[in-house]
């Protein structure tokens, strides 16, 4: 017997798919509702490229996404779907969005931030849950002895997107 509610279906039937490439960071998969951006996932190249969208969520993210891997947007200010994820790991997700681009904070800062002073690891595992990469942009969180740290998506492109926000923000 299938749990999911007629609610539930309907929301998932209204999910809009499109398909992004970057040359920095490689093919992300955007998912979005009329609520707006549901995820960003990191994704090989697939089998089929998604037409042009009408979609206006899609339509303004992919503008956003264009401008920012230009260089020419700091912050982004696309509505997003209400993100589910626990109390926590929404507090998490906010912290990041206050970090200012081309700048890093520590696991152990983002913790103290949120009120868990010895909730570092907390946050890594917070951020291994984040359903919008780059948007949110946990990839600017680092290791307290500045190491990378992890990244969901490979360490290789945290350090192009943390090398390209610096580069960046020195002009």
């Amino acid at each position: 017997m299938n749990s999911e509610s007629s609610a539930e279906k309907a929301r998932s039937a209204e999910i809009v798919i499109h398909h992004f490439f970057s040359d920095l960071v490689g093919w992300l998969e955007l998912q979005a509702s009329k609520d707006g951006v549901r995820s960003i996932s990191f994704v090989e190249a697939p089998e089929s490229l998604s037409a042009a969208s009408d979609d206006p969520v899609i339509s303004e993210l992919l503008m956003q996404l264009d401008a920012y891997f230009a260089g020419e947007l700091t912050e982004f200010s696309i509505p997003l779907a209400p993100p589910g994820g626990t109390l926590f790991q929404r507090r998490v997700w906010d912290r990041l969005m206050a970090i200012p681009y081309g700048e890093t904070r520590s696991y152990g800062e983002i913790a103290v931030e949120v009120g868990v002073p010895k909730g570092a690891r907390a946050v890594g595992l917070a951020n291994k849950k984040n359903f919008l990469p780059i948007v949110i942009p946990c990839h600017r969180v680092i290791r307290s002895n500045g190491d990378l740290g992890g990244y969901d998506s490979g360490v290789a492109i945290k350090q192009k997107l943390l090398q390209f926000e610096s580069r960046k923000n020195r002009h």
